[in-house]
Formats: structure tokens, sequence, C-alpha cells
């Protein structure tokens, strides 16, 4: 079965991405089995500067953007986002400029890990507080009605590059997924870091689509659960209304609230906070393994993997993907709390 996505994309990533078994990753951390066959998808391998996961998205968000003419690309994030540095580096590739609005207290920070990124590849920032990040997408609606009163045009992305058109870049991470791992037709489940819902949604949307008998876990990694279900339920039905509706999506028209998991949980401090634990798990999965996790999402989702299995090793189900979205930069802007744990890795 193939499904053709009616829509432009914009080809940026390097794909398919490598899906790879890891044999020793769970024995090496939880100890003597039985567990789960686990393979990793490697997302953080999709190219342009690192993109990780949110190129998928920016590939259908980056051809509309240019449908309509946009020489600037608005969007917006934590401080360290991984999605705004992706769209700082999609912007500079195809000769469009970039604004971020980045949630940020305080004096300017110095710049490193993604913001030092962002400053390379040229973005224009601004430093907004919490208070203002809460009408962000007022403050993007501004920035570009500025632009076009300076006859430019500007392209409004959403946070993490979700809604209901950025997510179908997993539907396509669906397809590869089914042409690589065995036996697709048998269950497997598929755990993802959660932070704004669009990665979630299009997994979700692609194993509708292929009729696939998977589960999709997200493991959040801010806010809670019922927040995630009400937020990706909403960028199914957009979806489903982009795709026009097949048969296979009539399950988001009955209730789409009911396709999302979500294991909750696992935010620890907070978003982008991280404690102790938490990064003494990415130096052991790093020194044990060689995958790079970021403290932000792939370290909080990996965590929370692990501590599901710790309680019941059958919790995920048989066959197992974790699904490394990127976000290595991460890595440089914690140093100073990694190397506080590095010695008891």
């Amino acid at each position: 079965m193939s499904f053709v996505i009616p829509l432009d994309r914009t080809p940026l990533g390097q794909t398919p991405t490598p899906l790879e078994p890891q044999p020793m990753l769970l024995p090496s951390l939880l100890g003597p089995g039985p567990w789960p066959n686990l393979w990793c998808k490697r997302d953080d391998l999709t190219g342009v500067s690192l993109t990780g996961n949110k190129v998928r998205k920016l590939e259908f968000l980056v051809a509309q953007a240019k449908q309509q003419g946009a020489d600037t690309l608005l969007t917006c994030g934590g401080i360290q986002s991984n999605h705004c540095r992706a769209t700082a580096a999609v912007a500079a590739q195809q000769g469009l400029q970039s604004q971020l609005f980045l949630r940020h207290e305080g004096p300017v920070p110095a710049p490193t890990g993604n913001l030092l990124i962002d400053r390379l590849l040229g973005a224009q920032v601004r430093f907004i507080s919490r208070a203002d990040y809460q009408r962000r997408d007022e403050l993007l609606a501004e920035a570009a009605s500025q632009l076009a009163k300076q006859g430019r045009r500007g392209y409004v992305i959403p946070e993490g590059g979700s809604n209901g058109l950025g997510c179908l870049g997993y539907v396509r991470c669906i397809d590869e997924l089914r042409q690589q791992v065995p036996s697709p037709q048998e269950p497997l489940t598929i755990v993802s870091a959660v932070g704004s819902g669009g990665t979630l949604a299009g997994l979700i949307v692609g194993a509708l689509l292929y009729q696939l008998p998977w589960r999709i876990v997200g493991v959040n990694v801010c806010d809670d659960r019922a927040y995630f279900v009400r937020r990706v339920a909403a960028i199914l039905e957009q979806a489903a209304e982009l795709l026009r509706h097949p048969p296979q999506l009539a399950p988001i028209a009955r209730d789409a609230a009911s396709l999302v998991e979500i294991c909750d949980g696992y935010v620890g401090r907070g978003y982008a906070l991280s404690q102790p634990d938490e990064l003494q798990m990415t130096a052991q999965v790093a020194r044990r393994t060689g995958l790079l996790l970021d403290p932000v999402y792939t370290g909080k989702a990996m965590y929370g993997l692990l501590s599901e299995l710790r309680k019941d090793g059958r919790a995920l189900g048989e066959r197992l993907v974790f699904l490394h979205s990127g976000g290595v930069f991460g890595l440089l802007a914690a140093s100073e709390d990694l190397a506080q744990v590095l010695g008891d890795a």
C-alpha cells in the first residue's frame, strides 16, 4: 500500500534515515533481560546542519511559504529551541531570512548551543518574556504585518513546526519505517519525545494511513498528559482536513483524543531543566552505545522509556523503536550540568 500526500514539499532532509538495531542498550543499562527488541530510528541524521526531526516538518511548511512568496520565516521557541535553529538553517539554505522569538528572562545570555548556531546562521533574534510568550501567535502576526508594511512577506511557522501541515513530515517517516522494520504487519511500539505535538501527530496519522498495527507513545517533556492529548488531537484533525479525510483516517473524525497516548511523569524539573539522574543516563547511553541524546527532548524520552521498562519489561511490547529526533547542540548548552555528573556515569 502507498499513499501520496497531495501537497507540495520542498526536499530538504537526507532521508530515509537509518533504522539501527540496539541489542546492547537495554541489557547494559537495565541488566539481564529478557527485553524487547529495540531499534533506533536515527532522525538525528536528517542533515541540514543537524536539524533532526524538525526538517521533516519544514519540508512542507517551507514549500507553502515559497508558494506564498515569503522572503522571511518567523517562528518561536525556547532559548535553546532545536526548531528555531532548524528554521534558521533552512532559511539560510533557501535564500530566505529568519526571525526567531525566543523565550528568555533576564540579561541577554552568552551565545551557546543552539543560540550560537542561530547567530551564526544570521537569524534575527528577539528575546521575549514568559508572559509575552503566552501571546506568541499575536507577536508573530504583528511581525509579519510589519514586514508587509515594508513590502516584504513573512511566513509564520508555529512553535515546533507543529500543525496539520508540518506533521505530514512524519507520515513520510512512517512510510520509511514500514519498509525498514522486519515484519511491519506485526505489532510495534514507537516511542518519541513530545514537546509541541507535531511529530507524535504525524506518526499517528502515518500508522492509520498505512493501516499498521503499531502503537505510538509520546513522552512529554513539558506540560502534562491532558495538555498534549488536546494539542495532538487538534493537529490530527487539521491533518485529516488537509488530506481530504481518506477512509483510513475515520478514527480521527470519531474521536481524535482517543488515539493519543502520552507517557506522563518524566518532565522532571521542567522544560529544558535536567536532573542529575537524567544526565547520568544520557552519559551512560553515549558511552555504551555511541548515541548522543540531548537534555531537553531525547534524553527525557529515553529516561521515560527505561523507567517504564524497569517497572515492567513488556510495558511497551515485544518490539520497540525509539525515535531519535536530534538536538545534539543542546548538550553544549548543558555543559556545566553535565560536567557535574560525568565522573559518575
